[in-house]
């Protein structure tokens, strides 16, 4: 299992800074990608047993809750807490817990149990929650002018949901800890990672049947959970419109 992640160690730096950590591999490398070796796992999954950073105590101060407290079921990795994604550094310091809107936290509940329902064998996989301005004002800087800024919010425009804590990016896992199939990686910029256009993605085999039908299932539980989603990013769902958002929430800076 390490010597997997280590064979791909090259392509995947490189491919970073690209947009997406898996975007220049073929697609049925995407869950090689996803392995970990054991003596990182401890870094990249929440841990909720231990002390708040001041990062966190902030968050939790401004009346947020971190998932794991609520339900240690579902699963953290914050993928922005490493330097595993598209920016190819690490974004969040002192900050490796998923931290929420307590409406968030039990809206996610709600959808984990209706995923329960429909498959026992699959559980949530949460890859980003809260959200300092800081952290977007980063990101953002990185893609303005580019073909990537359709998929970062621009903070000068007004904080986006990740902000308030309103926002989750996620994707379904299986028993076995690693991430379902779903057509294109977390932070994947380009049309793979859209939910406008999946028929035809699938009709011209840039996503398979079953990515689609996990896609599905992701899409199902959490909006009957009642999340909303945007058209650019299969693993994005918010809890409220983002301009109701922006008149009664206060944003994380």
């Amino acid at each position: 299992m390490k010597y997997k992640f280590t064979a791909l160690k090259t392509g995947l730096l490189i491919s970073l800074l690209m947009g997406c950590a898996c975007c220049n591999l073929r697609r049925n490398t995407v869950e090689q990608i996803q392995i970990i070796p054991a003596d990182t796992v401890k870094s990249l999954f929440s841990n909720h047993e231990s002390n708040d950073t001041p990062v966190e105590k902030k968050m939790r101060d401004q009346g947020l809750v971190d998932i794991a407290e609520q339900d240690s079921s579902i699963a953290v990795r914050l993928v922005y807490a490493t330097p595993y994604n598209f920016m190819g550094k690490r974004l969040y310091h002192g900050l490796t817990k998923a931290f929420m809107l307590p409406e968030t936290a039990g809206m996610l509940i709600d959808a984990k149990n209706r995923l329960k329902a429909i498959r026992p064998d699959l559980n949530l996989l949460v890859y980003d929650a809260a959200r300092p301005l800081s952290v977007q004002r980063e990101m953002w800087d990185m893609v303005k002018g580019t073909a990537m800024k359709d998929f970062v919010a621009n903070p000068n425009n007004g904080p986006g949901m990740h902000n308030f804590g309103a926002a989750v990016d996620l994707t379904l896992m299986d028993c076995t800890g690693q991430p379902l199939p779903m057509g294109s990686c977390y932070d994947f910029f380009g049309n793979e990672a859209r939910i406008t256009d999946e028929q035809q993605l699938l009709d011209s085999a840039r996503i398979t049947r079953r990515e689609l039908e996990n896609r599905l299932l992701l899409r199902r539980v959490m909006t009957e959970a009642g999340f909303t989603t945007i058209s650019e990013e299969w693993w994005h769902f918010n809890i409220m419109p983002t301009a109701e958002a922006r008149k009664i929430l206060t944003p994380i800076d």
